[in-house]
């Protein structure tokens, strides 16, 4: 019985297809290998993001040879004289070429013969490693051969034996042609062990040199965070003065800056010191997989590691931390400041409002005074009013005593008029206080 395709998940047959991409070559001693690795960002430099696709095609070219096809991510062919296996990761890609080692057990002539050189010289400046592998089977070797001493010719030497069947030995040093070196040997491995081994020692140095890419930043940044803890030192001494807000408005200025410089380096760093703690992470791995034992008297690759490489992770690390620290300090600072100016404002404000409420309180005055010329001012036209209205009773004959009545209604008139502007008063404050409510306070108000 077949299962139908149609019941198959849309990932499944690429993530099947994906746990058995980058295959081990199959390697056999004597072999000679060229390993390079290219690195090229995703942006690609101004080359472009598929620059490791074209430089393959170009290789392919010049033999003839169909390339893959667009956005593989390894290739395999047999030229005929050498073989070469392509492989593309996420920043770089690499070249490993292989020939059969028969005409010398030595480095004079190495895997790279087959490959144009103008072909090489088209690659820039983009090689982070080049290395060469003789692979070769026999018996096991120690410290003293003079073999080894002609091989690499410059200390320390770095040497263990692996897989319970196998020998790396090197030096980790970049040669005169520009390439590093390495000895396999074959003393006792079983089957396709030799294509896995030279693949693990060509993964370990192109993830070392990518981990390494961190190094200079963190150098630099060192000193760039030394200057920015200087400067925040110096404005946390004036925040301690401040007193006049002109000076706030420069602190505020000089702490954005800090915090811009803090962000562009995060910016810069925070993405290849990641990446650097991942490839320092697989490079462990490799070395584990490789089960060393010590030969007497050198170092194992795990230890050389472990002495070089550990230390330059850890001050990526260290950089890292103290960059995550100082722009907390800095952030810190920052809200300091603004808390400051803002309670400096809230000052300022408080100062207005007395000053707006002793004015409130002279026109108060001022109204309570105008309020007193108003009874007095109402009160006579009332009175003149009021007299007006007797005479004309007498001139009709009414017996009114004008004077008299003009006496009496006097402190009458002047009693209402106070009385209504009082009545007034209150029933204006009353409705200024319903229309300060929330909800329905304002339609009440406006309702009475």
């Amino acid at each position: 019985m077949n299962l139908p395709r149609s019941l198959n998940h849309p990932q499944r047959l690429a993530l099947a297809s994906e746990i058995h991409s980058r295959p081990f070559m199959v390697i056999a001693a004597p072999a000679r290998v060229s390993h390079l690795a290219l690195h090229c960002e995703e942006d690609g430099g101004g080359q472009g993001g598929d620059w490791h696709e074209r430089t393959l095609h170009a290789l392919c070219a010049r033999f003839g040879v169909s390339g893959p096809k667009s956005g593989a991510q390894h290739f395999f062919h047999d030229f005929g004289h050498f073989r070469v296996k392509w492989e593309r990761h996420t920043e770089f890609a690499t070249f490993t070429f292989v020939d059969s080692g028969r005409g010398g057990g030595d480095f004079v002539q190495t895997a790279m013969r087959h490959v144009p050189m103008d072909w090489l010289e088209s690659l820039g400046a983009s090689v982070i490693v080049a290395s060469h592998i003789l692979a070769e089977s026999g018996e096991p070797l120690d410290l003293a051969d003079e073999r080894l001493h002609t091989l690499f010719s410059m200390p320390p030497l770095v040497g263990s034996r692996v897989l319970s069947g196998g020998e790396i030995w090197t030096d980790f040093q970049v040669g005169p042609d520009g390439f590093s070196r390495y000895l396999v040997r074959d003393t006792g491995l079983r089957e396709a062990q030799m294509g896995r081994l030279v693949q693990r020692i060509c993964e370990i140095e192109t993830y070392l040199m990518m981990a390494l890419l961190a190094l200079p930043l963190a150098r630099e940044g060192t000193a760039s965070l030394d200057a920015i803890d200087e400067d925040l030192g110096r404005v946390g001494t004036r925040m301690c003065e401040l007193e006049i807000d002109g000076d706030a408005e420069q602190l505020l200025h000089e702490i954005s800056r800090l915090d811009a410089r803090m962000r562009a380096m995060a910016h810069e760093t925070v993405y290849r010191f990641s990446a650097a703690q991942a490839y320092y992470r697989i490079v462990q791995a490799r070395i584990g997989e490789l089960r060393e034992q010590r030969v007497e008297g050198v170092p194992t690759i795990g230890e050389f590691m472990e002495r070089r490489l550990a230390p330059a992770m850890d001050t990526c690390v260290s950089v890292s931390v103290r960059q995550e620290a100082l722009a907390h300090k800095v952030s810190r600072a920052n809200d300091m400041l603004r808390t400051r100016v803002n309670l400096a404002q809230e000052r300022q404000n408080q100062g207005v409002l007395e000053s707006l409420s002793r004015s409130a309180r002279l026109q108060l005055r001022l109204q309570q005074a105008v309020e007193g010329l108003s009874v007095v001012a109402i009160s006579y036209y009332g009175v003149g009013l009021a007299a007006y209205a007797l005479k004309a009773l007498k001139g009709w004959g009414v017996g009114v005593p004008v004077d008299q009545a003009v006496g009496l209604a006097l402190p009458l008139v002047a009693g209402a008029t106070w009385f209504g502007l009082r009545r007034t008063h209150a029933r204006l404050h009353r409705v200024g206080e319903r229309q300060t409510l929330p909800g329905g306070g304002y339609a009440a108000a406006v309702h009475d």
